[in-house]
């Protein structure tokens, strides 16, 4: 076994007395729709709904080994390494000092919190997680602190391929293939090293969001670059800039084996998920399994592992997660309509919509003339083939409308 395996499977033994394997469970569901063999890593049940536990522990054991004095630790983190740090903090009792940003949702800042008890402190700042990470770099430079990168270290990188460790130890032989989410390439990183020394066969696709496509972009410069802006709803995986030691590791993947995920067909399949399976992902999390059906015919008859990377989601969140998974299906749509202003014309355009049509939303924005107004519409309907007909019915009738589902400055004003 070489050097980095090795270390890997170290790293394991020290989790046993926190936690045991997180379970790689066969999805009957999934293997049935894709013909397919399709087995998930379910790192969202870990102790902190997430892999990110691993690099923390590893990472932190490994520091204390080296500087026993070096008791105190800073984080920057927009949920999961803040939880994982503050998991070890707390059990390693040390102190923590995690920063967040001001938009972190609740869930993740409460569950922070409780993880880490009297041995963190949550510090919230900046809009987003490079400016958080910003202040906890300049926090160490004053305190003479350890810094904890969520993911560009290599005790960090060590801990993460844990999940592969065991992986292997469960199955009776490597995969055909491991589906792995891509953030800033922790995880990633450590499962393609690993994998590598120990199980060469199997074959890996790597999946972003498309709003923080930070690997595909390194890759086609050949160096990590800085993202001019990203989605962040994804919050788990949107990464401006992937870490230089992550990519040492990547830099050799073939660009077509990164699939890109849209931010709002996540939506489907973390709805799909939930409804049929009962499983609760975050946008992160459902990242592996969005792309299944872009993979079908490479994976029929095979053996396919994909790493379900936490599940920390807040269910407020949830009717957004909606919203976005209708509009990506084309079963809603945003429509400026120019009404006009006299008896009759509100009934003459409801009789205009189909039986499956529903106004989801009707707002009254101003009056563009002194006999017409324009009337925001929210519509959802059962099938996407449905909006066709109302719009040639609208239109034989003379009614003038816009689609701004699509607009994203108009709907940004409007929506």
């Amino acid at each position: 076994m070489t050097d980095f395996a090795a270390r890997a499977t170290a790293a394991c033994a020290p989790m046993r007395a926190l936690f045991p394997p997180t379970p790689l469970l066969r999805n009957d569901y999934l293997s049935q729709k894709y013909s397919a063999e399709i087995w998930l890593k379910r790192e969202d049940l870990s102790p902190v709904r997430s892999y990110k536990i691993r690099g923390a522990l590893n990472a932190m054991r490994k520091q204390l080994d080296r500087v026993p004095e070096g008791r105190a630790f800073v984080c920057a983190s927009a949920g999961n390494h803040a939880q994982g740090v503050a998991f070890a903090c707390r059990h390693f009792g040390v102190q923590g000092t995690i920063f967040m940003p001001v938009t972190t949702p609740q869930q993740k800042i409460m569950k922070t919190r409780s993880f880490g008890g009297a041995q963190v402190t949550i510090e919230l700042t900046g809009d987003t997680f490079d400016q958080s990470l910003a202040a906890a770099q300049a926090f160490c430079t004053q305190r003479g602190a350890h810094f904890l990168s969520p993911f560009d270290d290599e005790d960090v990188i060590e801990g993460q391929a844990s999940v592969a460790v065991e992986m292997l130890a469960q199955m009776d032989h490597a995969p055909d293939m491991v589906v792995l989410p891509v953030g800033g390439g922790g995880l990633s990183a450590g499962m393609t090293s690993y994998l590598a020394q120990t199980a060469p066969g199997c074959a890996l696709r790597y999946v972003e969001p498309a709003g923080g496509a930070s690997l595909q972009a390194a890759l086609r410069a050949g160096e990590p670059v800085t993202l001019p802006r990203i989605d962040s709803f994804v919050d788990g995986a949107s990464v401006a800039r992937i870490g230089a030691r992550t990519f040492a590791r990547l830099r050799h993947v073939a660009p077509d084996h990164v699939l890109i995920a849209p931010e709002n067909r996540i939506c489907i399949t973390m709805l799909d998920l939930l409804n049929v399976e009962g499983l609760v992902l975050e946008p992160a999390g459902a990242l592996s399994l969005d792309v299944l059906d872009s993979l079908r015919e490479q994976i029929a008859g095979k053996t396919v592992v994909c790493v379900v990377s936490g599940g920390n989601f807040d269910f407020e969140r949830l009717p957004e997660v909606k919203e976005r998974a209708m509009r990506f299906a084309g079963t809603k749509k945003y429509l400026l309509l120019r009404l006009p202003q006299r008896p009759g014309a509100l009934r003459d355009f409801l009789g205009i919509l189909g039986p499956e049509d529903d106004i989801a939303r009707f707002e009254y924005l101003k009056k563009t003339a002194r006999n017409f107004g324009t009337v925001l519409l929210g519509i959802e309907t059962t099938n996407p083939d449905n909006f066709s007909g109302l719009f040639s019915r609208l239109d034989d009738a003379g009614f003038a409308y816009s689609d701004i589902t699509e607009d994203e400055i108009m709907a940004n004003f409007v929506i």
